[in-house]
């Protein structure tokens, strides 16, 4: 066989990155940014057609720029794929196998020597 015959490709098999943006894996950025969007519109509304107290507009509207950050940097970010919904289900379902916690139960046909 010649080297000649033989067929190279560029597989770039090194580029599996989805990019970063502000120092976020992928499009984690969009979810802090529609966080931040969803407490800005909330805490307007609160505010302004509501009437709350300021303080407690901020307070309140927070809540979902928190919730998105907590999710972001505990579930997701330096995370490996399906990190998020293989918690979710563990916390859901259980452990889906491993080792035994629990001892194992005597075999009910063998009687105990007495």
């Amino acid at each position: 066989m010649n080297s000649h015959d033989l067929r190279f490709t560029d597989t770039n098999s090194a580029d599996d990155s989805k990019g970063r943006t502000w120092g976020l894996d992928g499009n984690l950025f969009w979810y802090l940014a529609g966080g931040a969007f969803v407490s800005v519109v909330l805490m307007l509304v609160l505010f302004s057609m509501y009437k709350v107290p300021f303080m407690t507009s901020v307070m309140v509207a927070g809540i979902p720029l928190v919730l998105c950050a907590t999710y972001v940097f505990g579930f997701r970010q330096g995370r490996p794929p399906r990190y998020d919904l293989d918690c979710l289900e563990c916390w859901l379902h259980g452990k889906g196998f491993g080792a035994e916690t629990h001892p194992q139960l005597q075999h009910p046909l063998k009687a105990p020597h007495v």
